[in-house]
């Protein structure tokens, strides 16, 4: 018990989970294996108890009324294309702030050094808001090599976070991402276009974390659409 305290201390239930699997994994390894008599210290209710699987969080999902809001009263050009850039192109508020004209080409983004450890993705975005970005880039001739948004972590959130004040939600820069491949997949467009095209995660399972529970009304709404 001791020994996980300190193994764990400080971190997430979901890293607290994994290690405590680990060590009861490798219990279990050892008992199968040379010491068929030992006991796993892990398997006792109060650690399962303790160490139990986290919860997956029920992400709020935005409709496309209300992303459409948002970003039609964002009435600054650069905070409204950064918003169009997570909304409609799934892209993560850090991929926004680091892309630079030379990432532009025809119609889709490159993106250097990404989250997934990958040298670069693509990000397809709609030629509408390509045509804004390139004409964003002219109107204050940014260099080729400098950021297009040369803004703050920090800074960008609040100016989600304001955006959101429009509608009175409390908007954070993922749900806009989110929202990009729940309105695809809720549209007909195939998960695994949704999953390694606009969110480019490396598995389905991951995507479908993000789609988020159907609710009654938006049941009765996509039935009647079918059917109706």
């Amino acid at each position: 018990m001791e020994f996980l305290n300190r193994l764990t201390n400080g971190h997430k239930q979901v890293t607290k989970r994994n290690r405590y699997s680990t060590l009861s994994s490798f219990y279990n390894f050892t008992i199968a294996t040379a010491l068929p008599n030992l006991q796993n210290p892990c398997c006792t209710p109060i650690l399962k108890k303790i160490f139990k699987r986290p919860s997956c969080p029920q992400w709020k999902i935005l409709d496309k009324e209300s992303v459409d809001e948002i970003i039609f009263r964002t009435l600054n050009t650069r905070n409204r294309i950064m918003l169009e850039l997570m909304a409609r192109g799934g892209m993560r508020i850090g991929e926004v702030l680091k892309i630079t004209p030379d990432d532009i080409a025809d119609n889709k983004l490159i993106i250097r050094r990404p989250k997934s450890g990958k040298e670069s993705e693509v990000v397809f975005i709609p030629k509408k808001l390509m045509a804004k970005l390139n004409e964003y880039v002219a109107t204050f001739g940014i260099n080729s090599s400098e950021r297009i948004f040369p803004i703050s972590y920090t800074a960008a959130w609040m100016i989600v976070k304001k955006a959101g004040k429009i509608i009175e939600v409390d908007l954070r820069p993922h749900d806009l991402r989110r929202h990009a491949a729940t309105y695809a997949s809720r549209s007909g467009t195939p998960l695994e276009i949704v999953s390694k095209i606009i969110l480019r995660h490396a598995d389905l399972s991951t995507t479908q974390r993000y789609l988020g529970k159907v609710n009654d009304s938006e049941a009765v709404r996509w039935i009647e659409n079918l059917h109706g």
